[in-house]
């Protein structure tokens, strides 16, 4: 087998490696998306470390919000309570700067997926831009094995 023969084999076995690669990552990085790789209208799909997925739509195309900030979405039945669940805007440092209840815009009593809406006002923070958005399961029995939540980064305009 000559020289280049070799090269070829190799720079082929790496090209196939390389797209395995990103052929099985890709699909598992969705839910770790970039502020600025949010598209107006895109639905996003963040998972929660329990495994459970919430699907948000709301953020603009850079993933600079606003006040007043309008989401909507999909989230499991499970996750409200009297038809609703809890929304909070963290800053950098993870401090409240508003909250306010996910309200159910359809039938919650059920494990299905159930659109939501909720609608945050804030000021903007003094110090650093970026923070991020937390949409939590509703647990008024308080016992840690049925908390859970999912969170998105955000930066603040």
């Amino acid at each position: 087998m000559t020289k280049s023969t070799s090269l070829l084999i190799v720079f082929f076995c790496l090209a196939v490696a390389i797209i395995a690669t990103l052929t099985y990552f890709l699909p598992h990085v969705c839910c770790r998306l970039e502020p600025d790789q949010v598209k107006p209208g895109t639905e996003i799909p963040l998972t929660s470390e329990r495994g459970e997925t919430i699907f948000l739509d709301g953020l603009s195309a850079s993933g600079k919000i606003s006040s007043p900030l309008t989401i909507h979405g999909r989230a499991r039945g499970t996750w409200f309570f009297e038809a609703s669940f809890p929304v909070m805007l963290v800053d950098w440092d993870g401090r409240i700067i508003a909250q306010a209840p996910a309200q159910a815009q359809g039938e919650w009593m059920t494990e299905d997926f159930v659109p939501f809406k909720a609608t945050l006002e804030f000021n903007k923070p003094a110090y650093k831009n970026n923070g991020a958005l937390i949409l939590k399961k509703d647990n008024p029995s308080g016992l840690p094995e049925y908390d859970d939540a999912v969170e998105a980064p955000v930066v603040f305009e």
